[in-house]
């Protein structure tokens, strides 16, 4: 079964993202929203965890909501890759579940 997780919490305020990373399989996707962005940044704190974590999960997140918090897409993490909403709803179609982290 392909899941989808999403997370939309601040890894720095929730552990949601350390919760989802720890417990997704191999293979599952990461969509980072809303607050979770934040985690994409490179030269942030979570920039190793993230990188370590493509490695075996595929990692996304939402361009519309980088660009809501003054963020450009040449920030992100390399290994991420930026999805618009319609790459949102193409993503939760495409996994048998979709997991919101809050």
């Amino acid at each position: 079964m392909s899941i989808l997780h999403t997370v939309n919490k601040s890894p720095y305020e929730k552990s949601s993202l350390d919760s989802c990373l720890s417990l997704a399989k191999a293979g599952s996707a990461i969509l980072l929203i809303e607050d979770g962005v934040y985690a994409a940044l490179k030269g942030a704190a979570k920039e190793s965890q993230m990188q370590e974590a493509a490695q075996t999960k595929k990692l996304y997140v939402l361009g519309p909501d980088l660009k809501a918090r003054g963020m450009a897409e040449d920030r992100v993490i390399d290994g991420i890759e930026i999805v618009d909403y319609a790459g949102f709803v193409d993503l939760a179609a495409t996994h048998d579940k979709v997991n919101a982290w809050l």
